[in-house]
């Protein structure tokens, strides 16, 4: 059976992808100069006898492996490349190399895993009929995205997928177990910078300045009303600040304060609403108080939606290939992913492959310097990917 001998190459190949994963991880790359990782990723494809491949988006790439009767039906495999400004503090061989980036993400792992699901496909490439795209895709984690780049770049056309398929690993979940969800899955995102200005001075003399300090902790407060008095409760939607800028001193009161934020939300009509509703607060708050506003929200990714009736075919399959106690349902996750972008034009799937081993400490969360992974997974990483390609193209 196909099935058996996806699972019997996978096992095959695990410690060389397990090495590909430890050779991106010592080497990561910053969005979009993820240079010597493309250069890596295209010599791998070449060594594993891939030959049609074609540049997109600068740094990434989209491949075909072309089996029985190529043009029946065409299905996209995507992988991450990108990793993060971070600090690794693991003690690990594989620690990066590269000062102050690290693949705090799993990006080294979903690159690993769909070369391995590559290397899988192209030996049983005869055994099945249609053609597999391989996308490495640049620039996850900055906006405007390198999905929406790439799409820019026509990766979607010449062929054009019927459906798309996407892997993260997910540190919650232990390593052996997959997770998924139909419908809505994740938010979308907008970053949000707000200058607030006023006029500075000495903080024994409140009578003399505009105080820019005091106006920002209003702002902030008052603008949470969004989600917690505007937003509907039926909507999930999320307003966080995580950086606040006031360059002053114990009795110093500066000119200027600048706030960093994010909102996050599953409907778009509501999401334009919610800009509206946030310029409007914050302009009567600081112009109100005697201080003046710049209030940029930049638009990001939008939600993700996994189209039902490919991901309960997925799941179908995953169920197959590692039973059905390994195979979860998961929640609403209000954190985002370029792949939206990929699942806005042709139907997708986006699910999560469990990374998490408490027996041996690795249980941090994705975006801190602790991050790792529990590398067994990879071969249900590699396997699962192949398996999951072939059983859509057989759909």
């Amino acid at each position: 059976m196909l099935k058996d001998r996806i699972k019997s190459l996978a096992k095959a190949y695990k410690e060389e992808i397990i090495s590909t994963r430890r050779h991106l991880h010592a080497h990561p790359e910053l969005s979009f100069q993820e240079f010597e990782t493309a250069a890596f990723v295209k010599k791998r494809l070449g060594e594993i006898g891939i030959t049609e491949v074609e540049s997109k988006a600068n740094t990434g790439w989209a491949a075909l492996i072309k089996g029985k009767n190529p043009d029946k039906k065409v299905v996209a495999l995507r992988a991450d490349m990108d990793a993060l400004p971070i600090v690794e503090a693991n003690d690990v061989p594989y620690k990066s190399q590269n000062p102050g980036v690290m693949h705090a993400c799993g990006h080294d792992a979903h690159t690993a895993s769909l070369l391995g699901a590559a290397k899988i496909l192209n030996e049983v490439k005869d055994q099945f009929e249609g053609t597999i795209k391989l996308i490495f895709q640049p620039g996850e984690e900055l906006v405007p995205g390198g999905a929406s780049l790439m799409i820019k770049d026509k990766v979607l056309e010449n062929p054009r997928p019927d459906s798309i398929i996407g892997q993260h690993v997910m540190p919650f979940i232990p390593a052996g177990k997959v997770g998924f969800r139909p419908g809505l899955y994740m938010a979308s995102t907008d970053e949000i910078y707000i200058t607030v200005s006023g006029k500075g001075g000495h903080g024994a003399m409140p009578e003399t300045f505009i105080d820019p300090v005091l106006i920002s902790s209003h702002l902030i407060v008052a603008l949470q009303q969004i989600v917690s008095r505007v937003a509907n409760p039926k909507i999930p939607s999320v307003l966080s600040f995580g950086r606040i800028e006031g360059l002053g001193a114990t009795n110093v009161i500066p000119n200027e304060v600048k706030i960093q934020g994010t909102f996050r939300t599953l409907d778009e009509e509501w999401r334009a609403k919610a800009h509206q509703k946030m310029l409007q607060i914050a302009h009567g708050i600081v112009e109100g108080m005697g201080g003046k506003l710049d209030f940029e929200i930049r638009k990001g990714y939008p939600f993700l939606k996994n189209d039902p009736e490919l991901t309960l075919r997925s799941m179908d399959a995953a169920r197959e290939f590692l039973g059905e106690e390994n195979v979860l349902d998961l929640d609403i996750w209000m954190a985002a992913e370029d792949f939206a972008f990929f699942s806005q034009e042709i139907d997708g799937c986006f699910y999560r492959l469990g990374t998490r081993n408490e027996a041996r400490g690795i249980v941090s969360g994705v975006h801190t310097p602790t991050f790792d992974i529990e590398e067994e997974a990879l071969e249900i990483g590699a396997g699962l990917m192949a398996w999951l390609a072939v059983s859509e193209l057989a759909n």
